[in-house]
């Protein structure tokens, strides 16, 4: 990410949808401790830029993400939006097309 990101916006409605599928809270924030691919997902807002992560959280499970990235106070949120482990195929896939991260 270009500019400094302050932490992670987090409310009743975008927590349960990211819990949905068992992944933590921690485990998402983990994510972006470990390089990341970052992709743009335009067909999904037409009122806020989202983004697609795909990457390893600290306990090495391969997570999808989706999020935005919100100026709150003058500071870069990032706020998830949904969130699940990836598929195997999907992680073969993943490591295939990005052998250095």
């Amino acid at each position: 990410m270009a500019k400094p990101i302050a932490g992670f916006d987090w409310d009743a409605g975008n927590r349960a949808k990211c819990q949905k599928h068992g992944v933590s809270l921690s485990e998402i924030e983990s994510l972006f401790d470990s390089p990341v691919l970052i992709v743009p997902d335009p067909g999904h807002s037409q009122s806020e830029t989202r983004l697609r992560a795909v990457g390893k959280t600290s306990a090495a499970r391969y997570v999808f993400l989706v999020f935005t990235v919100r100026t709150l106070g003058g500071k870069r949120w990032i706020r998830p939006i949904a969130a699940r482990y990836m598929h195997a195929k999907e992680i073969a896939h993943y490591e295939k097309e990005n052998p250095k991260l």
